[in-house]
Parts: C-alpha cells; structure tokens; sequence
C-alpha cells in the first residue's frame, strides 16, 4: 500500500498521466486487465508507494505480464522496505 511520503513531482506526472488513460483511453477499449488490482490502479499504487524508480520498474514489470498466456489473478504491489524509496 501507499506509504505517507508523498509522492515526488515526475511520480505525480505519470500518475496524472494514467488518470488520463483510465478517463479517456480505458472505456473506448474495454476492461482486458487480467489481475486484481488493474495494471493502471497497480501502476498508481506502485508510484506511490516506492516513488518514481521502482514504481515505474514495478509498473513495467507488470504490464509485460499482462497478455492471454498468463491467468492473471491477485498479483498486489509488494511492501516498501525502508531503503526502497527513493527520493
């Protein structure tokens, strides 16, 4: 889950960017994600939690993930340790 820290500024672009993506992009093409959270929900949580780096990383990670050879299912973003966040 989201630590306390607030997120740095380039983390609030992108989350802002994905904001945009779920408003505009997400309803013309459909609900596809095959995990619980959603790719986007997950990549927002991630952004948030572990701030722009290993968000982005964790993001990436799961969005290669996502495609019809693999079930899907609860996949959560992991814990912050206290040296995984960057500044």
């Amino acid at each position: 889950m989201a630590s306390p820290v607030s997120p740095s500024p380039i983390a609030r672009l992108v989350i802002g960017l994905i904001y945009l993506y779920r408003w505009f992009i997400s309803p013309l093409i459909g609900p596809r994600c095959r995990f619980t959270p959603t790719c986007s929900r997950y990549a927002i949580e991630a952004l948030k939690a572990h701030g722009f780096v290993k968000g982005c990383w964790l993001s990436g990670k799961r969005l290669l993930k996502c495609h019809p050879l693999n079930d899907g299912g609860f996949d959560p973003v992991p814990p912050v340790q206290k040296q995984d966040r960057d500044k």
